[in-house]
C-alpha cells in the first residue's frame, strides 16, 4: 500500500467503507468517533491510520450531506 495515498474499500455485505493510509494490522487500536465512524489508530503514537464508515449506503441515501469529524493531519485529537 502506498503511504502517500488514501486507499478506499467498500465491503457490501457489511455496508462499511474503509479508508486507509496503511494496511490494517492486528495491533491497531479502534476509537469510536461518533455517528458510526471508527478511527483505526497506531497503538503507540495514536496517529489515525484509517477510518471505517459504518452503514455507508444508508448515509448516501440521506437527504443531507454527511460529514466526518475533522482530524488535523489525520491524527487523533488528544
Amino acid at each position: 500500500m502506498d503511504p502517500t495515498h488514501l486507499s478506499f474499500h467498500y465491503e457490501r455485505q457489511a455496508d462499511i467503507l474503509y479508508v486507509h493510509l496503511v494496511a490494517p494490522y492486528a495491533d491497531q487500536e479502534s476509537d469510536e468517533l461518533g455517528d458510526d465512524v471508527i478511527a483505526r489508530c497506531h497503538p503507540t503514537t495514536g496517529a489515525v491510520e484509517g477510518l471505517e464508515l459504518l452503514f455507508f449506503s444508508t448515509r448516501l441515501l440521506r437527504d443531507s450531506d454527511f460529514s466526518l469529524p475533522r482530524i488535523g493531519h489525520l491524527r487523533r485529537a488528544a
